[in-house]
């Protein structure tokens, strides 16, 4: 193989070796992104309707592993009203990616969840994807799955 050509495949090569670990978000953006992801998970275990409002895009789609599929109003009168509620989340298997103004967040949820007085223990794989909003990190669409 010609130098040259070595050349060209390690050029288009560099980005996705220099790709963070799975579980480990690359830069600043990546960074953010894993705050947004926190803050957010912060705001579900209080269900602050303010956090819940400025970290979500208004156009979210809000996948459950049910299958139902919630916009961001739908999603957050529940939270926010404690007629749903988790009193327990810890989110494990992290990873952030950053393209552009967009980023995918991967986790794995456990915890439990509360609705209609009943308490479920929640064990699922979650997607996310974030968008730059100016200077912050919204939740445009989530998706979460049977483990």
């Amino acid at each position: 193989m010609s130098v040259s050509r070595r050349l060209a495949l390690a050029a288009i090569a560099a980005p996705v070796l220099m790709r963070s670990r799975p579980g480990r978000a690359a830069g600043q953006d990546g960074a953010a992104v894993e705050d947004a992801v926190d803050a957010l998970t912060k705001a579900l275990l209080t269900g602050d309707r303010a956090a819940l409002e400025a970290l979500t895009h208004d156009g979210l789609s809000y996948g459950h592993s049910s299958g139902l599929v919630q916009d961001k109003a739908a999603f957050i009168e529940p939270l926010a009203s404690k007629r749903a509620s988790f009193p327990r989340i810890a989110l494990s298997d992290r990873s952030v990616s950053v393209v552009g103004d967009d980023a995918i967040a991967r986790h794995v949820f456990t915890g439990e969840s509360v609705a209609d007085g009943k308490t479920s223990p929640v064990h699922i794989g979650v997607m996310q994807v974030w968008h730059r909003d100016g200077p912050r990190w919204r939740l445009l669409a989530r998706q979460a799955f049977k483990i």
